[in-house]
């Protein structure tokens, strides 16, 4: 048994225009990931439009969200918010340094 730190971003292959995604556990009706991003942003004409419901941390760094609605949602180390299923949401933020560190959880 070994234990890992959800901060620790050495072993992370960064890219430049690809976040870093990392299943930490799952089974059939739920996903727990890390998400490591570093100025990656959704592209503009891109909804992000899920089965799952998601509830994601931001542990790390800074963030802005957009909603279809057109609302805008600015967060920063602690914030978290739940995303029901099919709620259309992009990322329009993310700060390089320090590098976003995301606890996301997705289930049924």
């Amino acid at each position: 048994m070994q234990a890992k730190n959800i901060l620790s971003t050495a072993q992370v292959p960064f890219v430049t225009d690809q976040e870093y995604f990392e299943t930490l556990c799952s089974d059939q009706n739920l996903r727990v990931e890390r998400i490591v991003s570093k100025g990656q942003v959704t592209p503009p004409d891109v909804w992000y439009d899920q089965d799952d419901n998601e509830w994601v941390m931001l542990i790390q760094g800074k963030a802005s969200m957009e909603f279809e609605q057109g609302e805008m949602l600015h967060l920063g180390p602690g914030d978290y918010i739940f995303l029901p299923a099919r709620l259309k949401h992009r990322v329009t933020y993310t700060s390089k340094t320090p590098p976003c560190i995301w606890l996301a959880i997705h289930f049924k």
